[in-house]
């Protein structure tokens, strides 16, 4: 899986983080290395035996902005968990931690629950951190049961041509695609790039026809993918 980046960012691998200059703290502000961040997120999911099978790293062009994802190994067929995590030293955005799932037959990425860590960077924050991000794992293997739930119920759900145009103008009109972006989501779901898409119009099909489109945009922005599940999940409970 190559990570999908935007916005001048750039992929590296995970030594590379460890040489990338960290501001000096100040009274009240006190950056985290990037690289410290994977660490604590790498020892914690070990802790709770989620086990790590690859990793992606990418990086703002002046390294102040991190975005990274790791791959679990997963029994569950079709698609693997994810985790990811995100990290500024130019206060552009708190720690962040997302749990999801990456498709196999396209790649696509998308966040099932997102965590957002909202402590300024102090001294106690750096303190405290190593704590905050064992909270956020913790509940993870129940996370990813209800994950797998999920994916089954959108594979069952049959919908018809007015039902997913109906949802897609509701990820409209929640911000999760531009009026640009419509089209090709139609697109998608009339003529899905993947053969896995082809056979049935299902609830399944109209996500990863969403969350291809948003290929690049879901790791800095988890959050356009949950108001993507809410969408989806209506349009499943349509179903009659």
């Amino acid at each position: 899986m190559a990570l999908m980046l935007h916005c001048g960012a750039q992929e590296v691998v995970f030594d590379q983080l460890r040489q990338l200059d960290t501001p000096l703290p100040t009274p009240s502000h006190v950056p985290i290395p990037h690289f410290r961040l994977v660490d604590m997120l790498r020892h914690s999911l070990s802790y709770y035996g989620h086990e790590v099978v690859d990793e992606h790293h990418g990086v703002s062009e002046d390294g102040m902005r991190y975005f990274g994802v790791l791959s679990l190994k997963s029994s569950y067929g079709g698609y693997e968990d994810t985790v990811a995590l995100r990290n500024s030293h130019d206060k552009t955005f708190p720690v962040g931690i997302g749990f999801g799932g990456r498709v196999f037959c396209c790649d696509n990425l998308s966040f099932f629950a997102d965590h957002v860590i909202r402590r300024k960077h102090t001294a106690n924050a750096k303190r405290d951190l190593p704590g905050l991000v064992q909270d956020v794992v913790e509940p993870l293997a129940d996370q990813r049961a209800s994950q797998q739930r999920t994916f089954e119920r959108y594979r069952a759900a049959e919908l018809s041509n007015p039902m997913a145009d109906h949802a897609i103008l509701e990820m409209y009109r929640a911000g999760i695609i531009t009026v640009q972006r419509i089209a090709e989501v139609v697109h998608e779901w009339e003529s899905p790039s993947f053969d896995e898409l082809k056979d049935r119009r299902t609830a399944w099909r109209l996500f990863n026809a969403a969350t291809y489109v948003l290929t690049g945009r879901v790791v800095a922005n988890p959050a356009a993918t949950k108001q993507l599940h809410t969408i989806i999940d209506g349009a499943c409970a349509s179903v009659h």
